[in-house]
C-alpha cells in the first residue's frame, strides 16, 4: 500500500507545466472587454507589451510586430483571484509530508509562520486552477488561534523559470475565532479572546522595551519574539488581520476587538454575517465568503443562507468570493455564477473575484482590472465565464500566455483512446 501511495504522489508532482512567452506585443482584437473599473467595451482591443497593458479600447493602433489574437464573440476579463486557499501548500491532503499549510505546533499563536516559505509554485493543482481562469491566489496557513502570514502568488506555469518569482510577498496575518478558535484555547471563546488581547498587549510592551527584552528584563510574555514582531505589523497597519469567524455574536466580538486595537480587519467565512450586515458595513470591514455555503455545516453556522453575499452587498459591505479550498480552486467561477443566481449583479460578482480581492490585499495598483499600465493578468473566455459551457481560451499572467493543459488533461488525452468499452 505504501508503494502504491508513493507512486501516485510521484505521478502527481512529476508532471511539468509550460508557459509560452513572447517578447513581441500581443494584441487581442474584436472581443467584448470587461475592465471591471469601467463599462464593457464591445469589439475592443487590448495590447500587451512586456507584461503590461499598453493600450485598451476601440480603434486602437496595433503595433506592426504584434502577435494578433482574434477574439470575435469572446469575453475578456481580468484574471480571477482566489483569496482563501492553501494552493501550493497542500499537494495530497491525506499525506502529511505534502501538507505545509497546517504546522503540527501545539502553541496556538503562530503569527511568524510564513506561507511563502512553504509554497511549491509547481504544484500539480495550480495548472487545474489556471485552466479555469484563476491567475492569482492568496495561500495561507491554518490551525491554532493565530495561524500565520498568507502569501500572494501568481499562478505562473512551470516549464521555464518564471515560476521562481511567482510568490509576491506576505499578505495578512490569519487567525480564527468562534468555534474553531475556542478549540485552540481551552475550548472557550472567552479564553480565545483573552489570549488575543494578551498577545496584542505583549506586542506593544515588547516594542516599547526591546532592550529590556533582550536582557531578559521583562515579565514573561505569552509568545515568542518573532510572533510579536509579526503582530506589530498588524498593529502598525502594515498587515491586515484576517479572522475566520461565522456566528453573528462572534463576528460582533471580533469587530469590537479590532476597533479597540485600531487594526485593519477582514472577516473570512462569515456564514451568519447577514444578521449583522449593518454593523459590518459601519465598521467598513470587508468580508471574504463562499456564496454557496447555505447549510449549517457546524453549529456556529446554523443561520447560513445562500443570499448572504447579496444582503451584505446591499448593506454596503465590500464582498469577496473565495473557494476556501485547495483542490477546488477551479470552481471559483461557478461560485460566482451561483452568487448571480442568488441575486448578486453579474458585474459585482466579477468584481468580487478581481478588483475587490486586489484592494483587500493591497494589490490593486497592478491587479484586478484591465487598464493601461496595469499588470497583464487577463483571460479570454469563449463566453460568459460563470457558465459551465464556457472555458478559458487564453490565459495571460504578467503578460505571458500560459499553457492551459495540466495533469488532468494530459491523463485524459493519454487514455481516452485506450479505454474503449
Amino acid at each position: 500500500m505504501r508503494v502504491i501511495i508513493s507512486t501516485i504522489v510521484c505521478l502527481i508532482v512529476a508532471a511539468p507545466f509550460a508557459a509560452v512567452a513572447d517578447g513581441n506585443p500581443i494584441a487581442f482584437v474584436n472581443g467584448t472587454i470587461y475592465p471591471v473599473s469601467s463599462a464593457p467595451i464591445v469589439g475592443g482591443t487590448i495590447v500587451v507589451t512586456k507584461g503590461k497593458i499598453t493600450a485598451i479600447g476601440k480603434d486602437i493602433k496595433i503595433p506592426q510586430n504584434a502577435q494578433v489574437v482574434e477574439c470575435k464573440g469572446k469575453w475578456i476579463t481580468p484574471g480571477l483571484i482566489d483569496s482563501v486557499t492553501q494552493l501550493g501548500l497542500t499537494e495530497v491532503s491525506l499525506i502529511r509530508s505534502t501538507v505545509d499549510g497546517a504546522p503540527a505546533r501545539p502553541d496556538p499563536v503562530r503569527a511568524s509562520v510564513r506561507a511563502a516559505d512553504g509554497i511549491d509554485p509547481r504544484s500539480a493543482a495550480i495548472g487545474v486552477a489556471r485552466r479555469h481562469g484563476v491567475t492569482s491566489v492568496v495561500s495561507s496557513p491554518s490551525g491554532g488561534l493565530i495561524a500565520g502570514q498568507g502569501a500572494w502568488m501568481d499562478l505562473l506555469d512551470g516549464r521555464d523559470q518564471t515560476w521562481t518569482e511567482s510568490v509576491v510577498d506576505d499578505r495578512g496575518v490569519w487567525a480564527t475565532f468562534g468555534e474553531s478558535g475556542a478549540g485552540a484555547v481551552e475550548k472557550s471563546r472567552a479564553s480565545a479572546m483573552q489570549r488575543l488581547r494578551e498577545v496584542f498587549d505583549d506586542a506593544r510592551l515588547y516594542r516599547q522595551n526591546r532592550t529590556q527584552y533582550q536582557r531578559n528584563g521583562l515579565r514573561d510574555l505569552v509568545t515568542s519574539r518573532l510572533d510579536l514582531e509579526a503582530i506589530l505589523k498588524v498593529i502598525d497597519g502594515k498587515q491586515k488581520f484576517l479572522v475566520s469567524v461565522h456566528r453573528a455574536s462572534d463576528i460582533l466580538a471580533v469587530l469590537k476587538f479590532a476597533k479597540k486595537q485600531k487594526i485593519k480587519l477582514v472577516l473570512v467565512g462569515a456564514a451568519e454575517a447577514w444578521l449583522v450586515a449593518d454593523q459590518i458595513a459601519e465598521a467598513k470591514v470587508p468580508v471574504i465568503l463562499d456564496p454557496t455555503a447555505n447549510l449549517p455545516a457546524r453549529f456556529d453556522r446554523r443561520n447560513s443562507r445562500s443570499d448572504n453575499i447579496v444582503l451584505l452587498a446591499k448593506a454596503g459591505v465590500q464582498v469577496v468570493v473565495a473557494t476556501q479550498s485547495t483542490h477546488n480552486v477551479s470552481s471559483l467561477r461557478f461560485m460566482l455564477g451561483n452568487a448571480v443566481r442568488s441575486g448578486l449583479s453579474w458585474e459585482l460578482a466579477l468584481r468580487s473575484a478581481t478588483l475587490n480581492p486586489a484592494q483587500v490585499f493591497g494589490q490593486n495598483a497592478d491587479y484586478g482590472r484591465l487598464e493601461k499600465g496595469r499588470t497583464a493578468n487577463l483571460v479570454v473566455w469563449t463566453g460568459d465565464p460563470f457558465e459551465p459551457g464556457s472555458w478559458a481560451d487564453s490565459v495571460l499572467i504578467r503578460g505571458n500566455i500560459q499553457a492551459t493543459d495540466n495533469r488532468q488533461t494530459r491523463l485524459r488525452d493519454k487514455y481516452k483512446n485506450r479505454l474503449k468499452l
